[in-house]
């Protein structure tokens, strides 16, 4: 039995193109390799690469950027550190749900329960800790990001072994979570939270030094990993970035955390002085690193993103697409689940005004305007994160200037519009190709 990229053939002569099939539609196989030997000839190769569709983050980077210029002009408070963190704040529910949703997107699906599910997991965490439990912090946490990956599993082998779509699986489970979370509370009931550490997760900050010491941190050992893993693949003949790009990265890096740091140390308080980097900004980072590891560093990433760009092909490769789509659902609820804790954090309560539906409907126009696809086999965790800044920028800014929800709704109705729009008319541009 022999193997292509990790990935064991079961006798199928057809495999190895089967193979390359299914990764033909995936995010890490989009578009020619970038091969070049300067700075000045990698941006040209990417300059064709964006002419051909495959355009990356780039449209929700500058969407991003305009939105913020157009609301600075209208407000001038838009672009005070107080704002930009309390920003960072808001858009941390819809990144956390966003990365979930990456999940069931890859494959070309979708999971319309990870926003009730979010709420079971803030629910259980704060029954644990209520003082007639007195369960610890921790362990009530562990509990409950447990119980929503068991929701996720259980949804998922439905999914998979029944053969029934995820849409109306999922959408059951948002209908039943929302009655069990009816009958917790009850009609109009809460559950306060009244732990500390739990409520600091989405209020506590780290002090100046803490925030100086972490980014730089942060910086230092993106830049370590990078250097080496690019000199290895130099060193293995493989195809490589020049040096003065990951230079350039590494600056970017270093860039962006200074000013971050000076944002979240300037004074942000009223009465009282506020600063340092919010912990909740840490926990968006540390899912940010953990998933972007797993789906691009991993022998599970290669299977999901096989399984999104062609699911037949995948399974003749040898791909357990059962096992694989279950993990992912997992995964997606799982991460719900994180986001549900950190939402109850903010509240320091949790109550049956939580609106599951559109924290749903939000995280999957996070990820899609953040650039995954729809069709599967397109998106990376990144993209959730900068898609919720979108949401969360919209959001705050047209708060500032104090329209309705109404307006707030229709203007990320168009966003995501235009971002599926680039997203389909990319996608016909590589499949032209």
């Amino acid at each position: 039995m022999s193997k292509i990229d990790g990935l064991p053939m079961i006798g199928d002569p057809n495999a190895e193109g089967a193979l390359a099939d299914a990764s033909a539609g995936a995010d890490i196989a989009v578009g020619p390799e970038l091969v070049a030997n300067s700075l000045g000839e990698y941006l040209r190769v990417a300059v064709s690469r964006v002419k051909g569709g495959d355009s990356g983050i780039l449209p929700v980077v500058g969407g991003l950027i305009l939105i913020s210029a157009l609301f600075q002009s209208l407000n001038s408070h838009f672009l005070t550190s107080g704002n930009l963190v309390n920003l960072l704040i808001q858009g941390a529910v819809f990144m956390l749900l966003a990365m979930g949703q990456v999940y069931a997107l890859l494959l070309g699906e979708i999971d319309l329960s990870i926003g009730f599910v979010s709420g079971i997991g803030g629910i259980v965490t704060a029954e644990l800790v209520k003082q007639s439990t007195g369960w610890p912090w921790w362990a009530a946490i562990i509990v409950a990001l447990l119980v929503c990956a068991t929701i996720g599993a259980v949804q998922g082998t439905i999914i998979t072994r029944v053969g029934l779509p995820s849409f109306v699986v999922t959408l059951a489970g948002l209908l039943g979570f929302q009655g069990v979370m009816l009958l917790i509370l009850g009609n109009g009931g809460s559950v306060p939270i009244n732990d500390k550490v739990i409520n600091d997760l989405a209020s506590g900050n780290l002090t100046p030094a803490a925030t100086w010491a972490v980014l730089l941190g942060v910086v230092a050992a993106f830049g370590v990993r990078t250097w080496r893993r690019e000199e290895g693949r130099r060193a293995s003949g493989l195809v490589a970035p020049p040096r003065s790009l990951t230079v350039v990265k590494v600056a970017g890096a270093l860039g962006a955390a200074v000013v971050v740091a000076l944002i979240c140390n300037a004074d942000r308080g009223t009465l009282v002085p506020i600063r340092g980097l919010p912990w909740v900004v840490l926990i968006v980072l540390a899912v940010l690193t953990a998933w972007t590891l797993l789906l691009g560093r991993t022998k599970f990433g290669r299977y999901v993103y096989a399984i999104g760009g062609n699911a037949e092909a995948a399974r003749r490769a040898g791909v357990r697409l059962a096992r694989i789509r279950t993990m992912a659902f997992t995964l997606s609820s799982f991460t719900a689940g994180i986001a549900g804790i950190v939402y109850a954090s903010r509240l320091r309560s949790v109550s049956t005004a939580l609106d599951g539906g559109t924290l749903v409907l939000y995280a999957v126009a996070a990820a899609v305007i953040g650039g995954a696809s729809l069709f599967g086999g397109r998106g990376k965790a990144i993209h959730a994160v900068l898609g919720g800044l979108v949401i969360a920028a919209i959001d705050n800014g047209m708060g500032l200037q104090g329209y309705s929800a109404a307006a707030k709704y229709v203007v990320t109705a168009l966003v995501l519009l235009a971002a599926v729009t680039i997203d389909a008319v990319a996608r016909r541009g590589r499949t032209s190709r």
